[in-house]
């Protein structure tokens, strides 16, 4: 089975994705960071592979998704607690980012998302298990 996953967006500016992923409290891994990508550590065995829309045209023979129009993939973060979800929310926000979604309270899960600058959408999530 698996060991690691490693989801890869393509980014129109490397810079300006990775200062505003650091806004947002992640960290790279420089062993995999050039002027072409960066391996952004969401978690332990978890990165996305932010990398140039040029470079990545070099994986697939599609084209590349305008996810400002179309949504290519949702990628869903749990976090600790409710008031991170509205932290990492709020902080993408602050750095440039818009909400695509209005906050959602299921009870024993909150969520909450945004689009990044390339219009990537991230759902920030809290689930208390112990609730459902």
């Amino acid at each position: 089975m698996a060991s690691k996953i490693f989801i890869n967006l393509a980014v129109k500016d490397l810079k300006k994705s990775i200062d505003f992923f650091t806004t947002l409290g992640f960290s790279f891994n420089p062993k995999f960071t050039d002027e072409h990508a960066t391996c952004m550590i969401i978690a332990e065995n978890i990165f996305a592979m932010l990398v140039t829309e040029q470079r990545f045209k070099d994986f697939t023979k599609k084209e590349i998704c305008n996810a400002h129009k179309n949504t290519e993939v949702l990628i869903a973060i749990d976090v600790d607690n409710r008031e991170k979800v509205d932290e990492v929310v709020k902080n993408a926000v602050g750095a440039g980012g818009t909400i695509y979604m209005e906050p959602q309270d299921h009870g024993w899960m909150y969520g909450h998302s945004f689009a990044d600058l390339d219009g990537h959408q991230w759902e920030i999530m809290y689930m208390d298990e112990n609730a459902i």
